[in-house]
């Protein structure tokens, strides 16, 4: 790409940002329309408004044996997005792709397998994230953010705040997530987070600006669930059931 192009593309794609952002698009859709964007300007190395409806048809056909469908999904939506509130046209090229509509059911976790997944897994703040997010269904991105002041213990209820579609709700808390939330904070005692990333020794936990690291919570459920052979693909899907209290055995 030409130095100039360098520069009108950084222009846009700053624009694009701000676009995104008072838009109130979630940092995870903010983050995939911009890599939509960054990812079709590396394939050509140009400007994305001189490609052609030839241009994008060759693109999506090499992305769709590549990635997943939901891939091609999220770019088609990020250039779409770019193309209207940036460039100011009409996207004209919306039936190049269109991904397929699926009805698929997840596979659920039963009690069982929940209870061999806590019972192999050895760090104690992990041990806690997965009974607490498989005891009341949570998603991943919720059970993460637990803060202290979320947490209602007297009516036994968890504040979930801005969760799928930056809705709040109350879920009810078992009293085995309680405790074990209980425990884990008496380990490091944060002010705001339940699941403090931790950086270095335990005296710099306090000290934690963000919460527990997502993709090593990811990690982490990933190696349990390889080390109990549970071959079901859904890691975070449950049912929210009562689970055996043998499962908060954290010594």
């Amino acid at each position: 790409m030409k130095k100039s192009d360098e520069i009108i593309f950084n222009t846009n794609y700053q624009q694009l940002l701000k676009c995104l952002k008072l838009q109130g698009k979630a940092d995870k859709t903010i983050d995939a329309y911009s890599r939509a964007l960054r990812r079709v300007v590396s394939h050509f190395d140009r400007l994305p408004e001189t490609l052609t409806p030839d241009d994008l048809k060759d693109y999506f056909a090499a992305l769709v044996v590549s990635h997943s469908w939901s891939t091609v999904k999220i770019d088609r939506l990020g250039l779409q997005f770019y193309w209207r509130h940036v460039l100011h046209k009409d996207w004209r090229w919306v039936d190049i792709v269109k991904p397929p509509k699926t009805c698929t059911l997840p596979d659920i976790l039963t009690p069982s397998e929940i209870e061999r997944l806590l019972g192999a897994t050895r760090k104690l703040r992990y041990r806690v994230f997965l009974l607490v997010t498989y005891s009341m269904g949570l998603r991943l991105e919720e059970a993460l953010s637990i803060q202290v002041g979320d947490i209602d213990a007297p009516r036994h209820l968890l504040h979930i705040r801005r969760g799928k579609g930056h809705k709040d709700r109350l879920v009810p808390l078992p009293d085995l997530a309680l405790k074990a939330l209980r425990i884990l904070w008496s380990t490091h005692h944060h002010p705001d987070w339940l699941f403090p990333n931790p950086v270095g020794n335990a005296a710099t936990v306090i000290q934690a600006t963000r919460h527990m690291d997502r993709g090593g919570a990811q990690q982490a459920m990933k190696t349990v669930v390889r080390d109990c052979k549970i071959k079901k693909k859904s890691l975070f899907t449950v049912c929210a059931t009562a689970l055996p209290r043998t499962c908060l055995n954290v010594a």
